[in-house]
């Protein structure tokens, strides 16, 4: 075996981020030491961003079965949903964070195609596409530096998608100086396939032949997933290489070429290049299958001279896929190639001795079980450690911050927040109509896209309060599950799974360990209620750079599923409908926007989850849905009823239209009542002909309710409370982050 001559010193080890106990257990593998070409294989293979060695333990307690899954997670690409009638829906959510801090633009843009190929790898057409973004303040000392990284991330977000034709359909946007220097973005895609298509990531059947399709591999991308498994530093700018450079047309005619390709039945195996690029989808799919895998590297297309096997291998180059063809229908695979103007090449062969085999010019430079690569990478227990902050913060009465002073003050300081404003400066530099299947537009609690030529819709919600997560991780990760259920349930739709991103600092900190246990155990309570499974997702940890760690932030994508009925929306309709608030408000205030805008606090005791009312209210608000009895359901969240009510009032730019409302106060502070963040609650408008009916279905559920008021006027009025003009609300949230961004909405 030959290769580039380099010395394994321990420097060149610890560069790799493998640990010394890491070098030698390769070395025990291979029954020899590796070269720097083995090195580098093992270093991003058992990275925790491919391996995930230091959360595959605790990724065990989280449920992963039901009914209607069909692929579950970790098997695949993707996880696959059961929708019926022979239909099924892949989708994931994956972060790009690290490169995205780097070069936001192209870091946010690769995101964006990574995900998609994860969903069309499978056989099922991408039809929507979501983002969770989280961003420093963009007020203050760092805003400059925000706004940079603002501009590039929706930028590339929404170049990438527009190019392609994937319409992205919502999301959402949190800011908060926790993110200062280590921005979250998370892309998110779904798509639609007959069961029959769909097609796993697997290299069956020896002698089949394997082929490169795509774009040429490049030296951009090196090291991708060994960058995103380690802490940002003052160095990382100097990482620029690590980050892809992502071209939307290829992957268009990619997508297009894969999906006839896969309709053929030529198939045995197929997988994205991803992370790891050409070392993961090898090692992957020849482990899938219990087998091995050789490739030539001469025959593998590069765009840059003089690369050796080590880049190669460890490119991370975009828009490439691997397929393995069943032998003797490469004539008809390569006529599909040609019609889409593809590079192919046949690279390597699927062997039976389970070995993945690197081989150039016919000599080998790497030689190692697929294995040892894919699925034996150690795996950590780490020391966990409830945080010093965590009993403190947890006791800090929101009452000790004083007056709030004029409460109509109050509420438009709020809906001026970026984190509660509107986000019409970002979705609308999104295309979300094109193939004209979005129902329910971005700005409602779930965005809604139909199946065409069915009676089915699709909503999709993406949700996480990561100050709740900070304050109480358990908690915090109960109420992400229940929110996004609630929000896919407030348009109508049954909850059917869920997919995560479970975004952290450094796991060796005890004290972060402890907060990602935490949540994932608040993940598995909640999905288990809600009778939504987990399909699939992301852990991104070492998010943090020399200020500190991230909140941490277990973001929840939930898929619902309407059928025989119609979309429910967010906003007002007619004046006259009677308002009726669901649920029971409490003096809860701790780890509420109300504290954090007002006061500038992260604190207090985040508001308690019931998880039977949770489901109670998801089922009742499902009911009321199909039978048609609601003009209106909006989840109460940050912000609590006053934004709630405001935002109900304000969310339809062509018919803005006031209400008001009554509540009973039951002894709660007015802050409480008003700006408090009480959980499974929501605020319904009713055709006052059906208003009985409603009635009567809730009371039936056992779900506290009030009827608080009728919709009309031109303002919001609470009690005696706040009395504000709907021109007023409008101006201070539709323009928030406009103003900010020095671009007026």
């Amino acid at each position: 075996m030959t290769t580039l001559a380099i010395e394994i010193t321990p420097e060149i080890i610890q560069k790799h981020n493998l640990t010394p106990e890491e070098y030698e257990r390769i070395k025990k593998i291979l029954g020899r030491s590796p070269n720097i070409t083995e090195l580098g294989i093992f270093s991003v293979m058992w990275s925790e961003h491919c391996s995930y060695k230091n959360s595959k333990n605790i990724l065990k307690l989280l449920p992963k079965e039901g009914r209607r899954i069909l692929v579950k997670a970790g098997e695949e690409n993707a996880g696959v949903i059961d929708i019926g009638d022979g239909l099924v829906i892949a989708f994931k959510i994956e972060s790009h964070n690290h490169p995205s801090a780097i070069e936001p633009f192209q870091g946010a843009a690769t995101g964006v195609g990574g995900i998609l190929r994860d969903i069309f790898t499978m056989g099922a057409r991408p039809i929507a596409s979501m983002n969770s973004l989280r961003f420093g303040k963009l007020d203050g000392a760092d805003a400059a530096a925000t706004k940079r990284l603002v501009t590039g991330v929706v930028n590339g977000i929404g170049f990438y998608g527009n190019c392609i034709g994937v319409p992205t359909v919502g999301g959402e946007v949190y800011f908060d100086e926790g993110y200062e220097g280590n921005p979250l973005v998370n892309a998110f895609s779904l798509g639609l396939a007959h069961k029959k298509d769909i097609v796993k990531g697997k290299a069956e059947g020896v002698g089949n032949p394997v082929f490169y399709l795509g774009s040429a591999t490049g030296r951009d991308g090196m090291g991708g997933a060994s960058f995103a498994s380690k802490d940002l530093s003052e160095e990382s700018e100097k990482e620029r290489p690590a980050v892809q450079v992502g071209d939307p047309f290829m992957e268009k005619l990619l997508l297009e070429a894969v999906l006839e390709l896969l309709k053929t039945d030529a198939v045995s195996g197929i997988q994205d290049m991803g992370a790891a690029g050409l070392t993961c989808s090898t090692c992957e799919t020849a482990s899938r299958a219990s087998n091995g895998m050789e490739i030539e590297l001469s025959r593998v297309p590069q765009r840059e001279t003089g690369m050796i096997p080590y880049e190669i291998m460890l490119s991370e180059s975009q828009e490439r896929m691997l397929v393995i063809l069943k032998k003797g229908r490469e004539h008809e695979a390569k006529r599909i190639f040609e019609k889409w103007d593809l590079h192919a090449e046949e690279i390597g062969v699927v062997t039976d001795d389970g070995m993945l085999r690197v081989k150039e010019n016919g000599v080998t430079v790497a030689e190692i079980p697929a294995r040892a690569l894919a699925d034996e990478a150690p795996v950590y227990t780490r020391e966990e450690k409830e945080p010093a902050y965590f009993k403190k913060l947890a006791d800090f009465d929101p009452k000790s911050c004083g007056d709030a002073g004029d409460l109509n003050a109050v509420l438009l300081k709020l809906l001026d927040s970026p984190t509660i404003a509107s986000k019409e400066w970002i979705y609308t530099q999104y295309d979300h109509m094109v193939r004209t299947n979005t129902t329910v537009l971005p700005g409602s609690d779930a965005s809604v896209i139909r199946v065409k030529d069915t009676n089915k819709f699709l909503a999709i919600s993406l949700d996480c309060n990561a100050t709740y997560c900070y304050l109480d991780p358990y908690e915090g990760a109960k109420i992400a599950v229940a929110e996004s259920a609630r929000n896919v349930a407030c348009s109508g739709a049954v909850p059917l799974s869920v997919t995560n991103c479970l975004n952290f600092g450094n796991p060796m900190n005890p004290e972060i360990f402890w907060q990602l246990k935490k949540s994932v155990e608040g993940i598995r309570d909640a999905c288990v209620a809600m009778d939504s499974p987990v399909s699939g997702g992301n852990v991104s940890l070492y998010n943090q750079n020399p200020k500190g760690a991230i909140d941490p932030t277990p973001t929840i994508g939930m898929v619902g599923l309407i059928e025989g009925y119609e979309p429910v929306t967010s906003y007002f309709k007619n004046t006259g409908d009677g308002i009726i608030l669901l649920g029971t408000t409490k003096e809860e205030l701790g780890g509420s926007e109300f504290l954090k805008t007002l006061f500038n606090v992260k604190a207090g005791r985040v508001p308690r989850l019931d998880l039977k009312e949770a489901r109670n209210l998801v089922d009742l608000l499902v009911a009321l849905a199909k039978k048609s009895l609601l003009k209106s359901a909006h989840d109460l969240s940050e912000g609590g009823l006053a934004v709630a009510l405001a935002e109900s009032v304000i969310l339809n730019r062509d018919h803005e239209i006031g209400a008001e409302v009554q509540v009973s106060q039951g002894g709660l502070s007015h802050e409480a009542l008003l700006f408090g963040e009480s959980q499974s609650r929501v605020i319904l408008s009713v055709d006052p002909k059906k208003l009985k009916d409603v009635e009567e279905e809730i009371k039936k559920s056992g779900v506290p309710y009030q009827v608080i008021g009728k919709v009309g006027g031109d303002s919001l009025k609470i009690n005696s409370l706040i009395h504000t003009p709907i021109a007023v609300m409008k101006n201070a949230w539709r323009n928030a982050i406009g103003r900010r961004m020095a671009i007026s909405g």
